[in-house]
C-alpha cells in the first residue's frame, strides 16, 4: 500500500472536514505516493518517536497530536518541533496527524474513555452544528429508483441507525430547451411536461462531492435540477465530548480512585466533593474547560477532562464535580483505538503500537 491508501482508510473513519478550524491535521511530512514499509501509531510525534520508527522499519508515523501546530518559518533544529521534523525528513519518514477529527468522531477519543469507564447510554455532549445537509432533486418517475440507489450508495439518506431514508413526492415538471439543448424527453423549442419524482435526502457534509458525482452520473437529464441546503439540525452522532451512565451509583471518592487507577493518573485535581453518588458521567479528552457548562446543563454528576485552570474549578458551582485527570492520561488509549481500527483493514504491512512514553508531565 502507499501512504495515500492508508490515509483514505483513516479519513473514511474520521473525516478531516470535522476537525476544528484551529487544528492542523492530515499529512504533515512526507510524500503520499510513497509505499509503506510499516506504520508506527502514537499519541505524540517526538524525536524519540521518530527514532523508534527508524528502529522498527516504519516509514509512516500515525499520530494523534500534530507535531506541527502553528506555522514553521525555519527548520534549523532550534526546538523540539524543528528537530523532530528534520529527523523525519532526513530518514524519509512521513508523519500524519488526526487530532480533533478523531475527537469529533462518534466512535473516537471520548467513546474510548466511556468504554474504559464502562458507561452506558452514551450520547455526544456537544453535538456538532453545520454538518448535515439536504439535497432535493427532480427526476422522471421511471428513473427515480436508479437515482435514489445511486444517492444511497454514496452515503445519502443515512440517519443514525437507519439508512436508505428519503422523502418522495410525485408531481409535474415543465421545461423548454433552446436550440443548443439536447433533451432526453420532449423536443427543443417546445414546452414539455413530465411526471417527475421529487427526491429529498439528508447527508453528512463531508460526503457531498461523491453524492453529487453519483447524482450527475445516474440522472437522465442533460441539465440536472437540484437544490442543496445546510440544516440547522445538530448532528447527534458527531461532536465534542460524551456523556453516559454507570451501571450503578458509586461513591465520589471510590469512583475517583477507580478513574485514577484506570487511567494511571499521577494525581487527580478535582473541585469540591458534593457528597452525592456518581451516576451520570461526562467526559472530554484533552483540554475540556470549554465544555464545563455543557456538562452541567446535561445533568452530569462529574465531568472528567484535563488542563483545567484555577478559575475553571469555580465553574462547578457545586452542581457537579470537575476532575482533571491529565491531558496525556485522558487521551493515552487513542493510539489503541487507531491500531484496532487499522488492523481490521490492513494486513499487507506491519502496524506497530509505539512504546515511547511521550507524556511530558511527571509526578512526585
Amino acid at each position: 500500500m502507499i501512504i495515500q491508501e492508508v490515509i483514505d482508510l483513516i479519513e473514511d473513519f474520521a473525516p478531516l472536514n470535522y476537525a476544528e478550524d484551529f487544528d492542523n491535521v492530515g499529512l504533515l511530512v512526507g510524500d503520499s505516493k510513497t509505499e509503506v514499509s510499516g506504520a508506527l501509531i502514537t499519541l505524540d510525534t517526538l524525536e524519540a518517536t521518530v527514532e523508534e520508527a527508524i528502529a522498527k522499519n516504519c516509514n509512516l508515523i500515525i499520530s494523534f497530536h500534530p507535531i506541527i501546530f502553528s506555522g514553521l518559518k525555519k527548520l534549523t533544529g532550534k526546538d523540539y518541533v524543528q528537530r523532530t521534523v528534520l529527523k523525519a525528513i532526513k530518514n524519509d519518514i512521513a508523519i500524519y496527524a488526526i487530532h480533533t477529527a478523531l475527537d469529533n468522531q462518534h466512535k473516537g477519543v471520548n467513546d474510548m474513555i466511556c468504554e474504559k469507564l464502562g458507561l452506558k447510554n452514551r450520547q455526544v455532549l456537544i453535538p456538532r452544528k453545520d454538518s448535515i445537509k439536504k439535497l432535493t432533486t427532480f427526476v422522471p418517475v421511471k428513473d427515480a429508483d436508479k437515482v435514489r440507489e445511486a444517492l444511497f450508495s454514496a452515503g445519502a439518506g443515512s440517519i443514525g441507525n437507519y439508512d436508505n431514508c428519503s422523502f418522495n413526492i410525485t408531481g409535474k415538471g415543465s421545461f423548454k430547451g433552446n436550440e443548443e439543448s439536447n433533451p432526453v424527453v420532449g423536443e427543443k423549442g417546445s414546452v414539455h411536461f413530465e411526471e417527475e419524482s421529487q427526491i429529498g435526502v439528508t447527508y453528512s457534509a463531508h460526503l457531498e462531492s461523491q453524492i453529487l458525482k453519483n447524482l450527475f452520473s445516474s440522472h437522465p437529464y442533460e441539465e440536472v435540477a437540484y437544490e442543496i441546503h445546510s440544516l440547522e439540525n445538530k448532528n447527534q452522532h458527531l461532536g465534542m465530548g460524551m456523556i453516559g451512565e454507570l451501571e450503578s451509583e458509586i461513591n465520589e471518592k471510590e469512583f475517583l480512585n477507580q478513574v485514577k487507577s484506570t487511567f494511571h493518573s499521577g494525581c487527580i485535581r478535582h473541585s469540591k466533593l458534593l457528597h452525592k453518588p456518581i451516576k451520570k458521567v461526562a467526559v472530554l479528552g484533552g483540554s475540556g474547560a470549554f465544555a464545563i457548562n455543557n456538562a452541567r446543563a446535561a445533568g452530569a454528576d462529574i465531568f472528567i477532562t484535563a488542563d483545567l485552570k484555577y478559575h475553571d474549578f469555580y465553574k462547578a458551582e457545586e452542581k457537579l464535580v470537575l476532575a482533571d485527570i491529565g491531558h496525556y492520561e485522558s487521551e493515552q488509549f487513542t493510539k489503541n483505538l487507531l491500531y484496532s481500527f487499522l488492523s481490521k483493514k490492513i494486513s499487507s504491512f506491519a502496524l506497530i503500537l509505539a512504546d515511547t512514553n511521550t507524556n511530558p508531565i511527571h509526578y512526585l
